[in-house]
C-alpha cells in the first residue's frame, strides 16, 4: 500500500510506487475524478502531442469521429500506455 500525507496547504506528496506506475514526471497534470460512490480515481493527463500520436489511425472509415469520441479514446490509450 502506498500512503501520501497532506501539507497544511493542500499539498500532497504522491508516493514513488504510484509516481512509477503512471509514469508521472515532475510538471505532469493529473485529474481526480470523484465517483458516485465516493471513492477518487486519479488520472495521469496527456501533455504532449507524442503521448497520443498515431491514436485514431485505426479509424479508416469514411464516416467521421465525434469530438466526444476522440476525447474517450485518447483518455482510454493514455491510461493503457502508462501501465
Amino acid at each position: 500500500m502506498a500512503i501520501g500525507t497532506l501539507t497544511t496547504k493542500g499539498q500532497i506528496t504522491i508516493p514513488q510506487k504510484v509516481r512509477e506506475r503512471l509514469c508521472l514526471k515532475a510538471g505532469d497534470k493529473i485529474e481526480f475524478r470523484i465517483e458516485e460512490d465516493g471513492s477518487v480515481t486519479l488520472l495521469p493527463l496527456a501533455r504532449r502531442a507524442e503521448d497520443v500520436f498515431g491514436l485514431l489511425a485505426r479509424f479508416t472509415k469514411k464516416t467521421p469521429v465525434s469530438v466526444d469520441e476522440m476525447n474517450r479514446l485518447v483518455s482510454e490509450s493514455f491510461r493503457r500506455r502508462k501501465r
